[in-house]
Parts: C-alpha cells; structure tokens; sequence
C-alpha cells in the first residue's frame, strides 16, 4: 500500500526557527540565542499574570476588584505592539488587507504575503497526528525570551496577581504567552502550556483548561483561541494554541446549531446546521472546571 504523505513548507512561527548561520553571534554564558533551555534560562526573568481559579471563586458572589493589570489591552496586545515596535514580526499584519466574502457565509479573506517567505521545507505524514516530540526539532524552548510576552499560570493563593519581573520557576514547568513572528491577525499569540516539559501536539484536558482561562481572562469575545493539530497544518511539534484578536464574527458563530443534549453544569452540546463541515459546538455552563 502507498503510504501518502503531504509536502508542506511550514510557517516560520519564531526568529529563531532557522539555520545555524542566520542565528546571532553567541553571547557568554548560554548559546548565544537567549532561549528557554538549560543553556540561557538559569536567572532568567519574565512578566508573571497569575490567574484566579473557578473553583476558588463564589459563584453566587460578583467580583468587583479590578485586576492589577488589564489582561487584554496592556498585557497581551500591549506587549505584542512593544514586540511589535521592537522589529521581532518577520511582516506588518496591520498591513494586510482583510474583507469578508460577500455570499451565504461571509468567509473572511486575508491577503498576507508576508507569511509565505522564507519558509523551510518538510513533510508530515497523513496518518500520523500523533508524533513522539522531537528535541532536534525546533520546538518552542528555542525562542528568544524577547518574544515570550509573560509567564501564564493559577494563582497561588487564590487572588489574581501580576508580577512585571518573576524568575522562571523551571521545577513547575512554566506555561508561558509569547509571539507569532508571522501572525495571521492583530495580537496574535502563542500559548504554550508547561513549555519545558517539551509535551508533543497533543491537546488533553489540563492544557485545554488553560486555554479556557486565558479566554476567560480576556473577556472579550474577539479575541479568539484555537488549536491545530499535526495534519491539519500544525508545523511545530510542541504542544500549543493559537490566539489572536479579530474584531468580526466568524461565519462558524454565525451558523445555526440544533441542541444534542445538556450536562448538570449547564453545558449544551449542539451540531452544527447549514455549515460546509459537520462540527459539534459545546457552550459553558455555571464553571470552567
């Protein structure tokens, strides 16, 4: 039997996703990169948001207290136009232009030109999603930690917390927010759930809780997060999500759904209706967990 395979050139997704000799000169003390492996990261610091657990919040109780920082606005979008300003995107995305296809499901189009340059090439194979992570592979511990944007995790003691300046606690395994040096949208991020335990692209029920709080964190329905396994053109082999801002809806929101059932905790699971693929939608109910 012919095995098939699919030959794609995948998206450059950090500044350090290149050959040896298009890397910075070395620097003492690490390889020369400023990565997030042994070499670089012993005294390294990075912005730290710790989240509040839904568990640890009162249900009946409406919180008041304003944030230390706003997630979305300073910290996520802030700190992506500092990269941006800083020259670490490989393209202005801003510059892109976007439109919604006129017709039954209004498509939305990007015409981005940028993020088809300079790419290496690879394959991956059709019937294989799940892969063994690969440490000789780039995987996302060889960033710069100039583009780690913060450190994402639950809060120790049950009150959301900001701190500007935290060390890399490498025993607990960090989850950590950082850029797409080719970003399909305004603010687009990665998130990279225990980053040095070096997880293959594999989603399970811990990183997909996270996800969910960092959705919840930004409170804003156009910001959106997403994930892409190996197969449906995922090109890094290192478990992670997309996100990004879009301010307009996506057709798939816009479609019609028919109820399946309902959990005790308020989720509804539906189908989709009238939608070019079929596709299951669950809605939350009173908590994340």
């Amino acid at each position: 039997m012919m095995q098939l395979s699919i030959k794609r050139v995948p998206t450059v997704v950090s500044n350090y996703q290149k050959d040896e000799a298009e890397e910075t000169a070395r620097r003492s003390g690490g390889c020369g990169k400023n990565c997030l492996r042994s070499c670089c990261i012993p005294g390294a610091k990075l912005p730290l948001y710790a989240f509040k657990k839904e568990s640890e919040k009162d249900a009946f109780e409406t919180e008041n207290k304003e944030p230390p920082v706003a997630f979305l606005d300073s910290l996520v979008l802030g700190e992506w136009e500092d990269r941006m300003q800083r020259g670490l995107f490989r393209y202005d995305v801003t510059a892109c232009e976007t439109k919604v296809i006129p017709g039954e499901y209004g498509f939305i189009a990007q015409l981005n030109e940028g993020r088809h340059l300079k790419k290496r090439p690879t394959e991956f194979r059709v019937d294989k999603v799940l892969q063994p992570f690969d440490g000789n592979k780039f995987n996302f511990t060889k960033v710069g930690q100039e583009e780690v944007l913060f450190q994402f995790e639950a809060s120790e003691d049950g009150e959301v917390q900001f701190f500007p300046n935290a060390p890399i606690d490498v025993e607990n395994h960090p989850s950590v927010v950082a850029i797409n040096v080719s970003p399909i949208e305004y603010g687009h991020v990665l998130l990279i759930p225990r980053i040095l335990e070096c997880l293959p692209q594999r989603i399970d029920r811990e990183s997909f809780l996270l996800a969910l709080y960092m959705a919840a964190e930004a409170g804003n329905p156009y910001f959106r997060l997403g994930y892409n396994s190996l197969g449906a053109f995922a090109t890094i082999n290192h478990l992670h999500f997309q996100a990004y801002y879009l301010a307009v809806a996506f057709p798939i929101e816009k479609a019609p759904t028919k109820k399946i059932t309902s959990l005790n905790d308020g989720v509804i699971i539906s189908e989709l209706l009238k939608y070019p693929v079929r596709g299951v939608v669950f809605e939350g109910g009173n908590t994340l967990v």
